[in-house]
């Protein structure tokens, strides 16, 4: 049994997968409902890794909570754009969707990704 824990452990720390760049976001939700209820949240988060498609790639966010507000929102299975060039090798992604349902509404969002490993 130890010998087995060993090997497994052995096969699993010389396996090496490249891991492949990340986006951070943030933005602002489109406001909600009406009067004094209107209202818009934050968020922010990081993306998945680059997930290639064609001759580019696009990254998923699984889930990312939006500020409160006596409530609060998830982002949750959402997929970028595909890259969008902005100069010196570098890019961002763009991003539309809406929130999950609370409190009887939802909210709209577009926003972009920052820039890919900004310091390199």
């Amino acid at each position: 049994m130890r010998r087995k824990k060993l090997l497994l452990k052995r096969n699993f720390s010389t396996r090496r997968v490249a891991q492949r760049h990340v986006h951070e976001f943030e933005g602002s939700t489109q406001l909600a409902e009406e009067g004094d209820d209107r209202h818009n949240h934050r968020f922010a988060g990081v993306s998945g890794q680059a997930i290639p498609v064609g001759n580019t790639h696009v990254h998923d966010i699984k889930l990312s909570n939006t500020d409160f507000f006596d409530h609060f929102h998830r982002l949750r299975r959402i997929r970028t754009g595909p890259a969008v060039p902005v100069g010196n090798g570098k890019h961002v992604h763009f991003v539309t969707g809406q929130t999950t349902l609370v409190d009887g509404h939802v909210h709209r969002f577009k926003f972009a990704t920052l820039i890919q490993s900004p310091l390199t």
